[in-house]
C-alpha cells in the first residue's frame, strides 16, 4: 500500500479510534499480548536475521543491542501491554467544569490527537510500545522504524493488524512505513497526520522540524548527568553511578556525565578508576579528575557527547552552582541526577536544572515511561510543550471544550442583560 493510501486509511480510522470504548481498546490489547506469546518465535526468527544482516552491514554495537529483541524482551513488552490494560481508561476525562451563566456550562474533556506518525530506529520492542499507547489513547500511527529491524517490524505489524482487526478495531489504525521515500512523503501529509515524534540523533530530528510542518514532538540527545555533592554517601555514590551508567548503555537514559564537586573528588574518583576499569568503561576527564583516575583529557566537545557505549566523561567542580551551570549548559533537557544527604542542596538543584526529569538519590535509568508506571513509552519529550519527559498516554492527548446551554445567545451578555457567573463546577461531563 502506498503511503498516501495508507495515510488516508489512518486519517479515516481516526475517527473511529476516538470513539472506541475502553472494553474494545482493552481486548486489542490483550489480543496483541496473546499473538506475540503465540508468535514468539516467527518473531525472534525474523529478528536474527535482521540481527546477522546489521552484523555483516558494520552497524554500531549500540545499535545492535537495541535491535535484539529475545525472548526476554518480548516478555517485557507483553508484560507492558498487561500493565497498559489496567490503566484508567484515559479518553473523555473531564479536567474541569465551570458555571458560565445559569443553564450555560462549559467542560474541558480530554481526547486524542487524531493520526501520530512515528519515525524511530533499532528498538522492535518501540515498534509495540508505540502501537499499544497509541490504540489506549484512541489515535491512529504510522510507524517508521529503521531499515535494519525490517524483517521483525513487518512481521510485529501483521500480527498487531491481525490481532486488533479481529476484535474489532477499524481498518488502516495502524500502517507500517517501509522506505526512506515515506519519511520525505509523510512530512509533507499535514492534512492527514496531526504529529509526528521522531526518534534519533540530533540532526535527524532537526531535519525532521525544518522539513514539515506537521507539528513535531521529541527528543535528540539523552546527555544525562549524575552530580555528586560534597554531602553524598560515597558508597550510595559508587553504587547509583555504575547503575547509572553501565546497566544498560545503549538508551537514552544513561548517564553520560558525571560531576564531582571537588570536596568529594580524592575519595570518590579512585574508587570509580576501580569499578570502571573492572567493567571497561572508558573515562574521558578534566585536568582534575585524571589527578584521581586514569581518563583520557576532556575538550569542550567532551561534554556535548553521548556515548551509548561504556563510555563516559567525567568533570570536577567547584560547587553545586557550577554543576547547574554545567548541567544548563551542556544538557539535552533530558535527565539529570544529584546524589546528597543534603536536602537544601537537593531542592535546589531539582529547581534549577533545566531538565524534564530531576532526580535525586536515584540512578537517572529511571526515566521511563514503564517504571513510571505509564505502561509504555511513545518516546521521550525534551521540548517545553504539553508533553514532557517519557511521553505516555497523556502525552497523546489534547482536550475539546464542550459547552452545553439553553438557547443562550452572546448578543444577551454584549448588550448587558445578562452577566456571566464563572462559577467553578464538581461535574463530569458524562454527568450532564
Amino acid at each position: 500500500m502506498s503511503i498516501i493510501n495508507a495515510a488516508k486509511e489512518a486519517k479515516a480510522a481516526s475517527v473511529l479510534m476516538a470513539t472506541a470504548n475502553e472494553t474494545l481498546k482493552n481486548k486489542a490489547l490483550l489480543a496483541i499480548a496473546e499473538a506475540l506469546e503465540a508468535n514468539k518465535y516467527a518473531i525472534i526468527e525474523a529478528n536474527d536475521a535482521d540481527v546477522k544482516r546489521s552484523e555483516e552491514e558494520n552497524l554500531s554495537k549500540p545499535l545492535l543491542k537495541r535491535l535484539k529483541f529475545d525472548e526476554n524482551k518480548i516478555n517485557d513488552v507483553i508484560e507492558g501491554l498487561k500493565s497498559l490494560i489496567g490503566l484508567k481508561e484515559p479518553v473523555g476525562v473531564t479536567h474541569f467544569s465551570r458555571e458560565l451563566d445559569q443553564g450555560l456550562e462549559l467542560y474541558q474533556v480530554s481526547c486524542p490527537i487524531g493520526v501520530i506518525g512515528v519515525i524511530f530506529e533499532s528498538r522492535p520492542d518501540a515498534f509495540v510500545q508505540i502501537s499499544a499507547l497509541c490504540l489506549k489513547s484512541g489515535n491512529s500511527v504510522l510507524l517508521k522504524g529503521g531499515s535494519e529491524a525490517a524483517l521483525t517490524n513487518k512481521v510485529l505489524s501483521n500480527i498487531i493488524k491481525k490481532a486488533t482487526t479481529k476484535v474489532g478495531l477499524p481498518k488502516g489504525w495502524i500502517g507500517l512505513l517501509e522506505s526512506r521515500e515515506d519519511v520525505s512523503a509523510m512530512l509533507k501529509m499535514d492534512e492527514e497526520i496531526d504529529l509526528i515524534i521522531p526518534r534519533g540523533s540530533n540532526e535527524f530530528v532537526r531535519y525532521i522540524m525544518d522539513h514539515s510542518r506537521i507539528p513535531v514532538l521529541g527528543h535528540a540527545d539523552g546527555i544525562c548527568h549524575t552530580y555528586v555533592d560534597q554531602y553524598a554517601d560515597l558508597d550510595m555514590a559508587v553504587d547509583v553511578i555504575l547503575d547509572a551508567k553501565t546497566q544498560y548503555v545503549a538508551v537514552c537514559n544513561a548517564t553520560e556525565t558525571l560531576l564531582v564537586h571537588e570536596a568529594v573528588a580524592a575519595s570518590l574518583l579512585p574508587r570509580l578508576d576501580v569499578v570502571f576499569k573492572q567493567k571497561e568503561v572508558i573515562v574521558n576527564g578534566c585536568d582534575r579528575t585524571r589527578l584521581y583516575m586514569e581518563a583520557k583529557p576532556a575538550t569542550e566537545a567532551t561534554w556535548g557527547n553521548e556515548y551509548l557505549d561504556y563510555e563516559i566523561s567525567v568533570k570536577v567542580v567547584d560547587d553545586l552552582d557550577a554543576a547547574i551551570a554545567h548541567i544548563n549548559r551542556f544538557g539535552s533537557g533530558h535527565t539529570d541526577a544529584i546524589i546528597t544527604g543534603n536536602q537544601e542542596s537537593a531542592l535546589k538543584f531539582m529547581d534549577h536544572v533545566d531538565t524534564g526529569n530531576a532526580f535525586w538519590n536515584c540512578s537517572t535509568r529511571f526515566s521511563d515511561g514503564f517504571r513510571y508506571g505509564f505502561g509504555a513509552e511513545v518516546g521521550v519529550s525534551t521540548n517545553k510543550i504539553h508533553a514532557r519527559g517519557p511521553v505516555g498516554l497523556e502525552g497523546l492527548l489534547i482536550y475539546k471544550y464542550k459547552v452545553i446551554g439553553q438557547g443562550h445567545i452572546a448578543g444577551d451578555y454584549a448588550s448587558g442583560k445578562k452577566t456571566f457567573t464563572h462559577k467553578n463546577l464538581d461535574k463530569k461531563f458524562m454527568d450532564v
